[in-house]
């Protein structure tokens, strides 16, 4: 059983920051060539989901981690608050028409998750729902891998309640980050330990397809971490280019 309270949330100590951002550039080109020829041969796909408190780092992530690819073969998508036709299906309508293709490399940031996270830290939803919603889940994730040969990629943002704080003033106190202040995200943080114990959670009962706890108080090394466990993912997948048609 994971404990996030048993894992940190920084990088291991002795790394050198430096080297490790020339490396996590290096392995950013390593996957956009494998991601090319991934979309090139068309026999796999790979759904990314970034999912963790406001302020961890999704969108780093992903600019860090995958900038280097070709946007023909990237797609990201942003989860906010359900529309009105969305709230009228089921909680996973509106996500699985975002599935991956063959070749495709698809990013959730945020998810499905937070149909079970959000909704049931403010009791939107009750227990029978919630575990209801946790099979539906692990069967969707499960049909995506053994029927579109899609590799999902869980990562939790592992991102510590002091660290956010100092995140969240930065959206204030620096001009260039004003944008992204949102005073609900004070309000949400309010609730941090009920968000704990409902991540903890869904990262136990939603394990059809295990999650990565990405250590992000560090950017630097948040962006590594990722990088490495996607280069991993691409590099066993070995795509390669088709060869040219007798046609």
């Amino acid at each position: 059983m994971i404990r996030l309270n048993d894992i940190s949330t920084k990088a291991p100590k002795g790394l050198d920051k430096d080297a490790i951002k020339d490396e996590t550039k290096d392995i950013a080109k390593r996957i956009a060539d494998l991601q090319y020829k991934m979309m090139a041969e068309k026999k796999h796909s790979i759904l990314v989901i970034f999912q963790g408190m406001d302020s961890s780092g999704k969108d780093g992530a992903t600019k860090n981690v995958f900038g280097e690819c070709g946007p023909a073969g990237v797609n990201v998508y942003s989860f906010k608050k359900p529309t009105e036709e969305e709230f009228a299906h089921d909680f996973l309508w509106r996500v699985h028409k975002l599935a991956p293709a063959e070749g495709m490399i698809q990013i959730f940031n945020r998810s499905h998750y937070e149909d079970i996270l959000i909704q049931r830290v403010h009791g939107w939803i009750d227990e029978e729902k919630v575990n209801r919603r946790i099979a539906a889940i692990n069967a969707f994730e499960e049909n995506l891998v053994h029927d579109n040969n899609t590799t999902i990629l869980k990562f939790y943002m592992h991102l510590s309640k002091s660290r956010q704080k100092e995140k969240l003033q930065e959206r204030i106190d620096v001009p260039r980050k004003n944008w992204k202040h949102n005073a609900n995200d004070w309000k949400e943080r309010e609730h941090w330990d009920k968000y704990m114990e409902c991540y903890e959670d869904a990262i136990n009962r939603c394990n059809a397809i295990p999650w990565i706890i990405a250590p992000v108080d560090q950017r630097w090394y948040r962006n590594y971490f990722i990088a490495q466990k996607v280069l991993e993912t691409l590099e066993k997948l070995n795509p390669k280019f088709p060869p040219l048609s007798e046609e």
